[in-house]
């Protein structure tokens, strides 16, 4: 029994509607059951229970939050009990939504109430995937009628998708998919790219990897669509057409942990699970690290820039030099990097630079 949860976000008026309606049709003839989760604010606000109906905005933002979160809940408990072999749990925006109308104090005081950390609440999904309003780059199509309880001015739509890009920035798994096409063709590209999340299509898995001169790490951090993750990496024993890793990821005592399988199923072609790890079972495999493998540790910056998402990666051993990576939905997809960031030489294909090659010996030998 396969369960994934993943997130569709988005600006005002980015098509989410639509999208949702798309979603239950396609993926229900891939043979998936698709289960929809509502979005809370709408019907919140509709029923009369807003921000401005509350004693306060952080007031009604932990109303709203926990009600989103039981109704999660509910889904999930409700697919565990399905026959189904295929199930997807599609929410209609995620928790982390609701960082975007919220101060940093207020926030603060939100994941007190809940008891939760920023981390948990962002990767509590296996997918993000983020549609663009149409207030940025199909102004014309930007509208109030098909939403009561939207409000928002075209400008103000636009600042908000900015907003909700960088709550969602540090995600293991976040697509964002723009309105560089008509509005079907936006669609279909969000349908392909779920469709690769999920394994259904051939994973394209386009990455290129460049060198780049150290970031300036004070402009980094002062980016709101900027996150900053410690990542460490561990490889276990096993086979030599079989890699299996587990990895730490968060920050400080926020920090969630995956296990990844890869298996050589045929001739360059490798099959690749993933799955969540609770930090007892994460300390228990870490006696069955590969001797002759390192610890990878490293600092992870990721960057939403102009649709495209960038994962600088800092080496403790590196200090004229970071690699950036960045997956591309083709091979004609242009890479346009920050003006900030200096790119040495692209090294994609190098096996010199991947995380296995160097975990076999000091990374500086890489140079």
């Amino acid at each position: 029994m396969s369960i994934s949860k993943i997130v569709i976000t988005g600006g005002p008026c980015a098509g989410k509607t639509t999208a949702l309606s798309r979603i239950q049709r396609d993926l229900s003839h891939l043979g998936y059951t698709v289960l929809i989760v509502p979005e809370t604010a709408t019907s919140l606000i509709s029923g009369g229970v807003a921000p401005w109906t509350c004693a306060s905005n952080v007031e009604y933002q932990k109303c709203q939050m926990r009600m989103q979160r039981e109704k999660e809940q509910v889904f999930e408990q409700a697919a565990r009990t399905m026959p189904q072999d295929k199930i997807l749990i599609v929410c209609d925006r995620g928790e982390l939504d609701n960082k975007a109308y919220m101060t940093d104090e207020e926030f603060a005081e939100v994941l007190a109430y809940l008891g939760e950390t920023e981390t948990e609440l962002r990767d509590n999904y296996d997918a993000v995937f983020h549609l663009v309003s149409a207030a940025k780059g199909a102004e014309e199509f930007y509208t109030l009628d098909n939403n009561e309880a939207r409000y928002e001015t075209a400008e103000q739509a636009a600042e908000l998708d900015d907003r909700f890009i960088a709550s969602w920035t540090g995600h293991p798994y976040l697509r964002v998919i723009d309105n560089a096409q008509d509005f079907e063709d936006k669609m279909r590209a969000l349908i392909r790219e779920i469709s690769y999340f999920l394994g259904e299509l051939a994973p394209y898995e386009i990455e290129r990897k460049f060198l780049v001169e150290p970031p300036d790490l004070a402009w980094l951090e002062s980016l709101p669509n900027c996150k900053r993750v410690q990542i460490v990496q561990t490889y276990l024993r096993s086979d030599p057409d079989h890699e299996v890793r587990i990895r730490k990821r968060g920050n400080d005592d926020d920090c969630l942990y995956y296990l990844t399988d890869k298996r050589m199923v045929r001739s360059h072609r490798r099959l690749m699970t993933q799955r969540r790890l609770t930090a007892s079972e994460y300390h228990m495999l870490l006696s069955q690290a590969d001797p002759n493998k390192r610890e990878i540790r490293k600092t992870r910056y990721c960057l939403t820039f102009q649709g495209q998402y960038f994962e600088i990666d800092l080496f403790p051993c590196w200090d004229d030099q970071a690699m950036v990576e960045i997956e591309l939905s083709s091979e004609d997809t242009p890479v346009v990097f920050p003006e900030q960031i200096k790119v040495i030489r692209e090294v994609t294909g190098d096996a010199r630079y991947r995380n296995s090659t160097m975990a076999s010996k000091p990374q500086g030998a890489t140079h």
